[in-house]
């Protein structure tokens, strides 16, 4: 819990009152690997605060082919926000990679903390944003470059991620098959 408190308080102040009240609104969350906090065709229940383990934003293309568009791992909000917060279907799934454990917020306790707590809804906007920045500076070098310089973002951007996710994840992530990516692995050893 203190993980969460002391990330929200970068977005701004909220007193000990406000803090208890917030708290009050989460509860904790258990998935093992593999299960769906999320899932295409159904709305959203929650947004979560990952205490351990990792997720995989994925979805299936024309072919049916699955991809991987991003992943979140400990000290990060999970959530397909907008879907959430217009309570719309999903088009993506957000899945554990690993056995995780989450706080999660449930969309009437998510709008009781914005009626209640002033200046929630800044907070909340600036917290988004800056998850949408990370996401962009970690996707953006991946449209340009080769493969092999893709794999070396990918590292940099989540350095403890490597050896926590199947290599089709990293794969699928970066655009390529996963044995040009052996091969990568392979040539930068």
């Amino acid at each position: 819990m203190e993980a969460l408190v002391n990330l929200i308080l970068q977005f701004g102040n909220l007193n000990k009152q406000q803090i208890e009240f917030l708290l009050s609104k989460v509860e904790m969350l258990e998935l093992k690997k593999d299960e769906y906090l999320s899932e295409a065709g159904k709305v959203p229940r929650y947004v979560g605060f990952v205490l351990e383990g990792v997720f995989r934003f994925c979805y299936y293309n024309n072919r049916g082919e699955e991809i991987t568009n991003y992943f979140v791992d400990e000290g990060n909000f999970v959530s397909d926000h907008e879907k959430f917060e217009s309570q719309m279907v999903a088009s993506e799934y957000v899945q554990a990679v690993t056995d995780c454990k989450i706080l999660v917020f449930n969309k009437k306790g998510w709008d009781q903390i914005s009626d209640t707590i002033v200046g929630w809804d800044m907070m909340k906007a600036n917290m988004v944003k800056k998850c949408l920045t990370l996401a962009m500076e970690r996707r953006s070098p991946l449209v340009s470059e080769d493969a092999t310089t893709r794999y070396l973002s990918f590292i940099d951007a989540f350095p403890n991620l490597v050896n926590r996710i199947p290599l089709s994840y990293i794969a699928s992530y970066l655009g390529i098959t996963q044995q040009s990516l052996s091969r990568i692995r392979r040539n930068i050893r």
